[in-house]
């Protein structure tokens, strides 16, 4: 992944017979405050002379080379971004502050003369400033009190969302300061949020974001109990259809590394009267890894002696039942994937829907997580998936320590993607595209299907699951649905369909 952030650009001066005196000034002065007052030279500098901040010259750096001890250095606001409260309660600093800044830019620009705020003109013999000045500017800058990380981000997200690049690369600038791969759930959400945001900027989130899915899931999958809790309530909800079938064929939209399937295989092995023929269809991004996936579960069908055939697709069309089987059909976190009518004419999340109706399934399981970022515009988007995610975040907190390298790798190469994609992509190049339950609900009744309501004994599997994870977790059943949530926040939503 890209981490993309603007480069201060260079002081020039905008004379050349600029005097011997005055750049010697202008040599010694930037060295001295430079380290405490950086991004003040920077908004003074694009303001006066109307610099474009985001250009194809920009240089970037990656996520991997970013601190990994979670320290922040200091950080400084401009006034602007600042609430009219605070800037009424400091309006006498501000005001020096200025005048200081005005000051500098008479050196920086070679200039004699200057007005002050009251149309006073100053002179300064060859464009020279006191030193001194600087400790006035260290005492300015202690009068803006630090912002909270979240506010910051809003606050950035609505300066790109207005295209406001001059607060926009100010805020951005802030906000390296402020995030960390390894800190606090918020410091971490926001590293990756922050490079969404540069990503939208830069238009560069499509060459981010890849379609397959990184290695790392597997660890997710143990740490995030997200992920198993929707596959055992898909699993219940088919098993408990199957409980009676002799033939079954599941097919799974999004198999992955085929862990879902791997319980139930074992709960059918155990069936009074014997387990049923069990056959697989899977789809994935990569077709050798479709390959090793089929081996891993024949080996261990063979193990507990269960009949078992692993197939491959090229699509959906090409489908074709067997006599006598009964069929099961997989959605766990993949329709969110497929593009609707927001998108397509086509619309290919409906018409698989239809599709998949037409083979007369005997249960449809449905997967997502809850949440709503498929056609919000771009600023209520940044705050749905900043709420989602920084949940997200703060669960996993519980089951690694910040330091640990595997959660550093799961949330960077696992959910940082996503996030990104969410934020700086529009159109086709968006794929994360998800909807509330309730959305759901809506297309599987136009595609014909019926509710199925899930299981209680899923329910109470699902329970004992969390409690080895954490109190803060959540299962609730509403309505025919099971939603799982840290605290007060839904996050994945599972139903079954007829």
């Amino acid at each position: 992944m890209q981490l993309g952030f603007v480069t201060n650009s260079s002081m020039q001066a905008s004379e050349h017979n600029r005097s011997a005196t005055s750049n010697a000034f202008y040599h010694q002065s930037m060295q001295q405050i430079e380290a405490f007052c950086n991004p003040q030279l920077q908004c003074l500098d694009h303001l006066s002379h109307g610099t474009n901040y985001f250009t194809k010259s920009d240089s970037y750096c990656t996520l991997e080379s970013s601190s990994a001890n979670g320290s922040c250095t200091t950080v400084y606001y401009s006034p602007s971004t600042l609430s009219s409260s605070q800037n009424e309660s400091h309006s006498s600093d501000a005001h020096d502050f200025r005048y200081r800044l005005r000051q500098l830019e008479t050196v920086m620009l070679g200039d004699s003369d200057f007005d002050d705020d009251a149309g006073n003109g100053k002179s300064f013999a060859g464009g020279v400033v006191d030193m001194p000045d600087v400790n006035i500017w260290k005492e300015v800058m202690g009068c803006f009190p630090r912002r909270d990380l979240k506010q910051v981000l809003i606050a950035c997200a609505k300066s790109v969302s207005n295209n406001d690049l001059f607060n926009a690369q100010y805020l951005i600038s802030e906000l390296r300061q402020m995030v960390s791969v390894a800190g606090e759930p918020i410091q971490r959400l926001g590293a990756y949020m922050l490079e969404g945001l540069v990503a939208r900027l830069s238009s560069s989130g499509s060459t981010i974001y890849k379609s397959e899915l990184p290695s790392d899931m597997h660890i997710l999958y143990e740490i995030c109990p997200y992920f198993k809790f929707g596959y055992m309530s898909a699993n219940g909800a088919i098993a408990e259809a199957m409980k009676d079938e002799k033939r079954i064929h599941i097919i799974d939209f999004r198999i992955v590394q085929g862990s879902q399937w791997v319980p139930l295989i074992q709960a059918f092995a155990k069936r009074p009267g014997g387990p049923p023929h069990i056959r697989i269809t899977g789809f994935h991004d990569s077709t050798s890894k479709l390959h090793i996936v089929g081996k891993r579960l024949c080996k261990l069908a063979k193990a507990y002696n269960v009949p078992f055939e692993f197939h491959t697709e090229v699509g959906i069309e090409s489908f074709r039942a067997q006599p006598g089987e009964s069929l099961a059909v997989n959605f766990a976190f993949v329709l969110h994937r497929m593009p609707d009518e927001s998108v397509s004419t086509q619309n290919h999340r409906d018409r698989v829907l239809r599709l998949v109706k037409s083979m007369n399934p005997k249960v449809v399981t449905l997967v997502e997580q809850e949440s709503n970022t498929n056609t919000a515009p771009f600023y209520p988007r940044f705050l749905e998936a900043l709420e989602y995610y920084h949940a997200m975040f703060e669960s996993i907190d519980i089951t690694l320590p910040r330091q640990h390298k595997k959660r550093i790798n799961v949330e960077q190469h696992c959910l940082a993607r996503d996030v990104v994609n969410i934020i700086a992509c529009e159109g086709n190049e968006r794929v994360e595209r998800h909807e509330l339950l309730g959305k759901w609900k809506l297309r599987f009744s136009m595609a014909g299907f019926s509710p199925s309501p899930m299981s209680p004994v899923v329910n109470g599997t699902i329970k004992r699951l969390l409690n080895n994870y954490s109190e803060r977790y959540r299962v609730e059943e509403r309505d025919g649905a099971l939603y799982l949530g840290w605290m007060n926040r839904d996050l994945v939503a599972s139903c079954a369909w007829k």
